[in-house]
């Protein structure tokens, strides 16, 4: 079974910058596609960032491409999303979720419990 946490949020101010990190729990993190999704108050869940397996194929929300870098250590089995040059908008609840490559639908599944990031003017 797949078991995911986040960390790293934080109050930080506008310019500032900032890594989450998302610890994978289980036997077999080769068969995942990870995605960093995150949700403001009153607002979808939005993705920001996704990486295969191993992590030669990337993909980022418009928004914060040249600002954010995912990425993976697939010895230790964790995730990260470097945040630079916050701004006020990139304040959120930030989610890691894994996908597995192998299941029929192929749909994230597996779920963080979130970490919030609140930028600051």
């Amino acid at each position: 079974q797949v078991q995911l946490v986040e960390s790293g949020g934080k109050l930080v101010q506008a310019g500032g910058s900032l890594r989450l990190s998302c610890e994978f729990s289980g036997r077999t993190f080769s068969r995942y596609s990870m995605g960093w999704f995150r949700q403001a108050p009153g607002k979808e869940r939005e993705s920001v960032a996704t990486i295969n397996w191993p992590g030669d194929s990337i993909s980022y929300l418009d928004s914060v491409k040249g600002r954010f870098t995912i990425s993976r250590d697939n010895v230790k089995k964790w995730v990260y999303l470097q945040m630079n040059r916050l701004t006020v908008e990139d304040t959120a609840v930030y989610y890691c979720a894994a996908r597995d490559n192998l299941a029929t639908l192929g749909r994230y599944d597996y779920w963080g419990q979130g970490t919030q990031v609140t930028v600051s003017s």
